[in-house]
């Protein structure tokens, strides 16, 4: 339970369908045999992460199921709920488990009213007195590798867990967590004042800062400006130039990828380009604006992914011929 949630524990009485269990098979004790009236008792509780991260690599965290009563417990049920608001795509969210083993598997999830649903496929039995770690991961992926979402999102997940038992049981016990969600964010500092149409180069750097739990995968972040700018960035100690990228939908936007295509950032992390700028000689004169946009599983459509775009900079283009440059 972590302590960002406002955590609300509720138990309910239930009453179960006897179950008439083979002993020898299950490992139940003899005594532990329950009928209607005396099912086992169960008991729920999960340490939510405290935050995750949009477009993100899932993360980890754990439901502790314990069997308080006197009943054996033949195949108890974990369910969860995952409430993220009207602006998630049914795509959004993922949620793994790994019940026995080291492999990660997928609890499905049903979408239906900006809510997501699902069960554990795998039942386990639960002795009296006993208790049961599982292990899982949830994530907000806003889509699929190199095809995310570029609308939606939240700022958190309400999570819900529910623990039951037999085939039809009513909830035994539930726990409420909220998750944050956040996003990477990227900036440009050390952007001039001014820059000479034909002159030289202006630098200034790029940053992608990561500020969850979450790793990323398929991170590009791009300088988007116009069609008079020229784009290099220092790379392994050497300047290389860069190759506009263009959508036919915004013809009038150049993009150039200062970071990636397809980088990774580590969780709690950022990540440093130095770029450089000059303009032909033919610019107007006047303002030019330079913004970073970074995208998370970019497919092949230029511009397409979840985004996170940073504050325009804006540099006076001063006429060719002239001098000097002022760094803000």
């Amino acid at each position: 339970m972590n302590t960002f949630a406002r955590k609300a524990r509720t138990s309910v009485a239930i009453s179960g369908t006897a179950l008439l269990l083979a002993a020898a098979g299950l490992g139940l004790a003899p005594a532990a045999f329950a009928d209607e009236s005396q099912p086992p008792t169960l008991a729920v509780a999960t340490a939510a992460p405290t935050e995750v991260g949009l477009a993100g690599l899932p993360v980890a965290f754990t439901t502790k199921v314990s069997n308080t009563g006197s009943y054996d417990a033949s195949s108890t049920r974990l369910i969860y709920r995952i409430d993220g608001g009207a602006g998630l795509p049914s795509n959004a969210v993922s949620l793994q488990y790994q019940l026995s083993g080291t492999e990660w598997k997928t609890v499905p999830l049903t979408y239906a009213d900006g809510k997501f649903s699902g069960e554990i496929p795998e039942t386990f039995p639960l002795a009296a007195g006993q208790s049961r770690t599982v292990q899982l991961r949830i994530g907000v992926p806003m889509g699929t590798p190199h095809n995310g979402d570029s609308d939606g999102g939240t700022q958190q997940l309400k999570l819900t867990t529910l623990v039951s038992h037999g085939a039809s049981g009513a909830a035994s016990d539930t726990d409420d967590d909220t998750i944050k969600v956040d996003g990477l964010s990227t900036a440009l500092s050390g952007v001039p004042a001014t820059v000479t149409a034909g002159g030289p180069a202006v630098s200034f750097e790029a940053t992608v800062t990561n500020p969850t739990p979450s790793e990323y995968e398929n991170v590009t972040d791009t300088l988007i400006t116009n069609k008079y700018a020229s784009v290099q960035v220092l790379r392994s100690g050497t300047w290389k130039t860069l190759t506009p990228v263009t959508s036919d939908a915004e013809a009038d936007v150049y993009g150039f990828d200062v970071i990636g295509k397809d980088a990774s950032l580590a969780a709690h992390s950022s990540t440093v380009a130095r770029v450089r700028v000059t303009y032909r000689k033919d610019t107007p004169t006047g303002k030019a604006s330079v913004k970073s946009c970074v995208f998370v599983n970019q497919g092949p459509t230029p511009f397409r992914g979840t985004t996170f775009c940073g504050e325009s900079a804006t540099l006076t283009v001063l006429a060719a011929g002239s001098t000097g440059s002022t760094p803000t």
